[in-house]
């Protein structure tokens, strides 16, 4: 594990700021960037991209070279306050050995993204400390409306005091096991996060409070990642847990059990707090925005699960 490096806040988004939107992934459908953008500007900013956004190469947003150069160049412009990403699907992951830290280290940047994203979300904070943030995408979340919880949003992003999520059984959380930890936060689409094992951007979990979440996959195959993360002793050191919604992870409508019950198997005797139902990520609405790097507290109780986020995500 590289040593700890102290969080790199970058700094805030304000009213008429110029956010930039990213494809470092899959290929972007014209209609849903432009009704992205346009839900940005009524919340009062000014989205930008490159024309070559629209690239297509297979499945990807144009070549890994369009792709890195068009990140590097978000990250280094002036102008840009802020990063967002349009869309997750596949690719991220070839743009891992091509990153200029350098370059960001210099230059921070607030950069929001959450699917396939995972990978450049949990390597640019092992690496550089940027705090980075798992959140609303443009031609996803932005584009629909309530896709996006602006609270949660406008605390993580534009706030430069601490804050807290509390959220009871009518927003869909849940408790799995109670308890209170302490911890810096971090996570995101478990499929990515195991897809980094054995790779030199291997996810570092000790001392975190770790949040997981999927779409559309079986319990079997939750099953079988959380024992990878498991054996690999990536479970060990985690302070706490916290899985989203888990959109559409359902075997059948009929299966005799819960997603759940399969995740207690696994997770329940590490003795740590763990909620189940956090919507951030893949959601059927209201996409909470939450900070991977900082100091965070979680209270899982049998009514309430609290988020204390201790630190400032920002600088002033």
């Amino acid at each position: 594990m590289p040593p700890s490096t102290p969080p790199l806040k970058p700094p805030a988004l304000r009213p008429g700021d110029t956010i930039a939107i990213v494809a470092p992934a899959s290929n972007v459908n014209r209609a849903d960037l432009e009704a992205g953008c346009t839900a940005l500007r009524r919340a009062g900013y000014k989205p930008i991209y490159l024309n070559s956004i629209l690239d297509q190469d297979l499945y990807f947003a144009g070549s890994v070279d369009r792709r890195a150069r068009e990140l590097e160049e978000m990250f280094t412009r002036d102008d840009v306050r802020a990063i967002i990403c349009a869309r997750g699907g596949y690719g991220s992951n070839y743009l891992l050995d091509k990153i200029n830290l350098g370059a960001i280290k210099a230059h921070p940047k607030i950069f929001v993204g959450y699917s396939d994203l995972t990978a450049l979300l949990t390597y640019l904070n092992d690496a550089t400390g940027l705090v980075t943030f798992h959140g609303p995408m443009v031609a996803k979340d932005w584009a629909h409306e309530d896709g996006v919880d602006l609270t949660s949003w406008q605390s993580a992003l534009t706030n430069a005091a601490p804050w807290e999520l509390n959220l009871d059984a009518a927003s869909g959380t849940c408790s799995l096991a109670q308890g209170n930890a302490e911890g810096i936060f971090y996570g995101g689409c478990l499929s990515i996060l195991v897809a980094s094992l054995g790779t030199p951007y291997e996810i570092h979990t000790d001392g975190k409070i770790l949040f997981l979440e999927d779409v559309a996959t079986k319990p079997y195959q939750i099953d079988r990642m959380l024992m990878q993360l498991k054996l690999a002793g990536k479970l060990k050191g985690v302070r706490g847990l916290i899985f989203g919604e888990m959109l559409d992870c359902a075997q059948n409508a009929n299966q005799g059990y819960t997603l759940e019950e399969v995740i207690l198997r696994i997770v329940g005797e590490l003795g740590i707090p763990i909620a189940y139902g956090v919507r951030s990520g893949h959601v059927t609405a209201g996409n909470i925005t939450l900070p991977f790097g900082v100091r965070a507290k979680l209270t899982v109780n049998e009514k309430n699960v609290d988020l204390k986020i201790l630190e400032r995500t920002i600088s002033s």
